[in-house]
């Protein structure tokens, strides 16, 4: 009986100590990783250090875009004692004032109702119940006192300006994960320079959350975004922002560009386009809006494309401004196509610098069936057409030339007189500051350097260069002055200022066909003539008050050009 016994115990010992080699094998070998990993999680804590975004600054060092201060209003649904219904209703009242999207009733109950559910969620620890809260709103809500609220600091931005250079700057939004990220413009173009790079610290706590003198300690120390100093000039840029705005209205455009550069250095001062957005509340804005119209839009240019079909074919040895067109007495006939002038007069032997004053479709044809297809084709890919320009802003495109090789004669005679090619604002701006910039191409930049606490580089330039010569450039530069004297638009001329210039009044392609009464006006010219402080291109899409750029685009860009002669110091010649 004892021995039965003893064999029982033998077994049941066996079997125990089995079972319980069993378990830690299963503990310390199945799952160890997964249990030191959590035990970890129970002794250390890591807190991740933000990194303050940089900050972007006109020319003249005064803020652009700076760091601001936002809170997200957060709450633990555990925690609120207090009725969810009623609690949101005092949360609202605050979050309504001075607060565009809930200036109505309905606003304001579909708010409370959305926060109410919110709160009512019990088997939660955290929910954000509101974004972007300023330090006045969230002094408010604490003084509620309400046990479960708390607030979480968001890293956002403050635009001093308001929506000035919205299209310029960009915006900073959030991504799917929740995260800052810089959207259009300089925010986007330069995110991961303005963004800097996150830190975090990692130590041993007890179980009360108190570090551990001797325990485990590490640190990545975060590093602070890089500022932007820009070539943006705040007065120009003022200036153009209010006189593009006014004469959008007054000439009853649906849309306006302007750009001022220095055609000398590629830098651009002002930048701006309509209709424009809030970028600090520019979720309550259409996507659309957010498109720069001034680097992602193109437009078929009409006859402001002349001055540089002009200088290709006096570069190219074909023309000179004297040379006279043997075919300027009347419509050409190409096929079954009919060129005309703008106006139907025309004039026999005109010569190069009649046509370019004249605005001569006809002339213009002259000149690119002398440049010949493949030259043609060469001399505006080298102009900058058909590519990118390089700015840096976020969404820049660029319309394609036709391939080289299948140009028809209709094609060059079109292209000549800026119908049928597509170009961008800011393709127009670097091409005519060739002419301005004695035959030199230069890269449009809005940033001239960077910088933080303890350095400072300048921006690369890019390279230079040659596409027309000199005296090329001077030849055109004069036919411009010209064309600002005696063309279509010479009663818009400030007297006594020399300005090299050109209208243009493209009809706007619409399925197939032009429209006859649509079209976008344009003018684009620098200033002084021979020794130019700026370039400046004008655009308004579709005028009602009249389709000519010479009563619509060109008296908008004198009045701009007032100012600017007066800011420079510009005086007149005589």
């Amino acid at each position: 009986m004892n021995k039965f016994r003893i064999y029982v115990l033998l077994v049941v010992f066996t079997i125990s100590f089995i079972g319980l080699l069993v378990r830690l094998f299963y503990w310390q070998i199945v799952k160890g990783a997964e249990l030191s990993q959590a035990a970890a999680g129970q002794h250390k804590n890591n807190l991740i250090l933000e990194a303050p975004r940089g900050e972007i600054f006109a020319t003249d060092g005064s803020w652009l875009a700076s760091r601001g201060e936002r809170w997200t209003l957060t709450a633990n649904p555990k925690e609120v004692s207090e009725n969810p219904r009623e609690l949101a209703e005092e949360i609202v009242d605050i979050l309504s004032k001075d607060n565009d999207e809930l200036s109505d009733k309905k606003s304001v109950f579909e708010k409370i109702d959305k926060i109410a559910s919110l709160l009512d969620k019990k088997n939660l620890y955290w929910i954000a119940l509101e974004n972007r809260l300023d330090g006045q709103k969230k002094e408010e809500l604490e003084k509620l006192s309400i046990k479960g609220l708390g607030f979480e600091k968001e890293e956002s931005r403050y635009y001093p300006e308001a929506s000035e250079s919205a299209h310029l700057l960009g915006f900073l939004g959030k991504n799917e994960n929740g995260e800052s990220v810089g959207y259009f413009g300089l925010e986007g173009y330069y995110d991961e320079m303005l963004s800097g790079k996150k830190g975090y610290v990692s130590r041993d706590s007890d179980a009360g959350g108190i570090p551990i003198l001797f325990g485990n300690f590490r640190e990545t120390k975060s590093i602070n975004g890089i500022d932007l100093v820009t070539s943006i000039d705040k007065y120009i840029q003022f200036t153009i922002e209010n006189k593009l705005h006014d004469g959008m209205i007054k000439y009853g455009a649906k849309a306006a560009t302007a750009i001022v550069a220095d055609p000398i250095t590629g830098e651009i001062l002002a930048m701006a386009a309509y209709p424009t957005f809030d970028q600090s509340k520019y979720y309550q804005f259409d996507n659309s809006l957010f498109i720069n119209p001034t680097i992602s839009q193109s437009f078929e240019p009409g006859s402001i494309f002349k001055v540089i079909v002009m200088a290709s074919g006096i570069d190219g040895g074909v023309v000179e401004p004297d040379t006279k067109c043997d075919i300027c007495s009347g419509p050409l006939k190409i096929d079954k196509y009919y060129i005309k002038t703008w106006n139907n007069q025309y004039t026999a032997d005109s010569t190069m610098t009649d046509v370019i004053v004249h605005s001569d479709n006809v002339g213009m044809s002259f000149v690119g069936r002398k440049l010949g297809a493949d030259k043609f084709y060469d001399y505006l890919s080298s102009f900058g057409f058909g590519k990118l320009t390089g700015i840096d802003l976020q969404g820049e495109s660029s319309p394609a030339l036709r391939k080289k090789g299948t140009w028809r004669e209709i094609d060059i005679a079109t292209t000549s007189f800026g119908q049928g090619v597509a170009v961008t604002p800011i393709q127009m701006i670097k091409a005519v500051s060739v002419i301005a910039n004695h035959g030199l191409l230069t890269n449009p930049r809005v940033v001239k350097k960077f910088k933080n606490e303890s350095w400072e580089y300048e921006a690369d330039k890019g390279e230079v260069k040659r596409v027309i010569s000199d005296k090329t450039a001077k030849k055109v530069t004069q036919m411009m002055v010209e064309a600002v004297k005696n063309g279509e638009s010479k009663w818009t001329n400030l007297r006594g200022f020399s300005v090299a210039g050109k209208t243009g009044t493209a009809q706007i392609p619409i399925e197939g066909h032009y429209d006859a009464e649509k079209t976008i006006a344009s003018f684009v010219g620098f200033a002084p003539a021979n020794d130019p402080k700026f370039i400046m291109l004008i655009t308004l899409r579709e005028p009602e008050s009249s389709q000519w750029a010479s009563e619509t685009a060109a008296p908008l860009w004198f009045s701009i050009a007032k100012d600017l002669f007066l800011y420079y110091g510009i005086q007149p010649e005589n």
